[in-house]
């Protein structure tokens, strides 16, 4: 009985669930199938009603077998509810196949569920394909009234809903925030916009793109966030060149702690041999120097120097050190193939996205094939 002593005691959430011991990730192929013992400790009514709606039972044992020996389960109600909002047979069957923990959520708590996600979605069909692609982050949920408070602060804030609801499905865990904890938080970032010589007419762009693209800051400490500001203006960045990488790093920039920083300044001034001056220009050219981890920095500059890449070269061009060794590899074998010996040359062909690179690769191609004159053309011969 102990057990569900601790389980009542849990706080109020969507769906109650038990903590289960970790399983490996590989199972012998019998491990799929029940046993009789195990078998007479389900939920007989759970079971046949999952076979109703051509659920496969074998997942549901496999993935989160606890559920089929809860005394009560809302099967029935959980489908009813996904079949008003539109969903087929296949989709509700893999919806609980996925994310079993579904059936024991009460109707009620999925009912208002339903409703706070329906600010944000444009209709049950937009709804429905939310839920399929991301059932845990619709059926877990621990405090509905912090979810719903949030998605009114998030819309006042600006966001479009289309936003709103890639948080929901997405980062889910900024929801969890009680919404005075992310007001502070907010209050912090456009104060820290601010002391840096950002303007109030930029400000609600920039964190509305700051949050769209790493919502995750949210749950950072605000003490970290000051002490990393800090810690850039005291190795000698100004204001202005804050606000630059406030730019280029996006949300990266509040991801960071002044020891990591540390560390990779200190091994990027040794590595290129530089003064202090020299690597802030380094970082305001690269801000992927403040970010990667040393490990990460060695590997990419020895891949670098491995494909007779000087650090000379580097140097010039650092943004060359955002590519993976894989990658690098694979474009400088491109280029090669075209007879661009890349050593010999400017970093600038390699470095750049995907869509840039081939860009790029393109026109080198297409210049190596040109003849060297248009033979149709009339030649100026003097008579």
């Amino acid at each position: 009985m102990l057990w569900k002593l601790l389980v009542r005691s849990q706080p109020c959430r969507l769906c109650f669930f038990r903590k289960m011991q970790s399983t490996p990730k590989y199972k012998p192929f019998l491990a799929y199938f029940t046993t009789d013992r195990q078998s007479n400790k389900e939920n007989k009514r759970t079971v046949e009603t999952l076979y109703k709606f051509s659920v496969d039972i074998r997942k549901i044992r496999s993935l989160k077998g606890w559920v089929l020996l809860e005394d009560e389960t809302y099967v029935e109600e959980v489908a009813n509810i996904l079949q008003e909002l539109g969903a087929d047979e296949a989709v509700i069957a893999s919806i609980l196949e996925r994310c079993p923990e579904a059936i024991v959520c009460s109707p009620a708590a999925i009912d208002t569920q339903r409703k706070l996600w329906q600010l944000v979605c444009k209709n049950e069909e937009e709804l429905v394909k939310l839920i399929e692609q991301f059932p845990e982050s619709f059926f877990i949920v621990k405090n509905q009234e912090n979810l719903k408070l949030n998605v009114q602060f998030f819309q006042e804030l600006g966001f479009k809903n289309v936003v709103i609801s890639r948080f929901l499905t997405t980062a889910s865990n900024i929801f969890h925030n009680p919404v005075e904890k992310n007001k502070e938080m907010i209050k912090l970032l456009q104060e820290s916009y601010l002391n840096v010589g950002g303007s109030e007419a930029n400000m609600k762009v920039w964190l509305l793109k700051l949050l769209s693209q790493n919502p995750f800051i949210l749950l950072r400490s605000p003490t970290t966030i000051k002490e990393t500001l800090e810690f850039l203006q005291k190795q000698g960045f100004t204001n202005f060149e804050i606000l630059q990488l406030l730019s280029k790093l996006k949300g990266f920039l509040f991801q960071l702690c002044p020891r990591g920083i540390q560390n990779s300044i200190s091994f990027s001034k040794n590595a290129f041999e530089c003064t202090d001056h020299d690597l802030k220009q380094l970082v305001l050219k690269c801000p992927a120097l403040l970010y990667y981890s040393v490990p990460v920095l060695e590997e990419r500059i020895q891949g670098l120097l491995k494909e007779g890449i000087s650090i000379a070269q580097i140097r010039e061009t650092p943004m060359v050190l955002e590519l993976t060794p894989q990658i690098v590899q694979y474009r400088i074998r491109k280029l090669n193939s075209l007879g661009y010996r890349i050593k010999d040359g400017h970093l600038a062909n390699l470095n750049g996205t995907k869509k840039e690179f081939e860009a790029n690769f393109g026109k080198i191609q297409a210049k190596k094939e040109r003849p060297l004159f248009n033979p149709v053309a009339p030649l100026n011969v003097e008579e």
